[in-house]
């Protein structure tokens, strides 16, 4: 139990890097750019997740023997992208559909993904104990 609580204590501190990254993009590009923020969502959500991609497969989980780098990539891209249609249909529901600010929605929808993420990299990706 220990070691899944400092492993969720690590998705944590990579996961507010990454969630630093991804608001500051997307208000920097909707305020200051004016992108839509659909669309600033979407990009500053890839930039965030290549980040994630990086430090969560060197500092959170633990590589599966016998899986290829690239594998391991595509599965976490393909993961990814589903989080990005969650985080983009929230996104919509919550400023297009309910009239709420995005940045309100952003933050939900960031919960929403993040719990996403672990359970399915955690599923997929991480060889656990048996990558030690």
């Amino acid at each position: 139990m220990k070691k899944l609580i400092d492993q969720i204590m690590k998705f944590g501190v990579v996961g507010v890097i990454a969630f630093v990254i991804d608001y500051g993009l997307m208000v920097a590009l909707t305020e200051l750019f004016g992108v839509n923020y659909l669309v600033s969502a979407t990009i500053s959500f890839i930039v965030s997740v290549t980040f994630n991609y990086f430090a969560s497969m060197r500092y959170v989980f633990t590589h599966k023997e016998g899986m290829s780098r690239r594998r391991e990539f595509v599965i976490f891209v393909v993961l990814s992208v589903i989080g990005l249609l969650i985080n983009d249909a929230l996104m919509w529901l919550g400023t297009g559909m309910l009239g709420i600010s995005y940045l309100i929605t952003k933050i939900f929808a960031t919960a929403v993904v993040m719990v996403w993420n672990f359970v399915t990299r955690k599923k997929f990706l991480d060889a656990g104990d048996a990558g030690k």
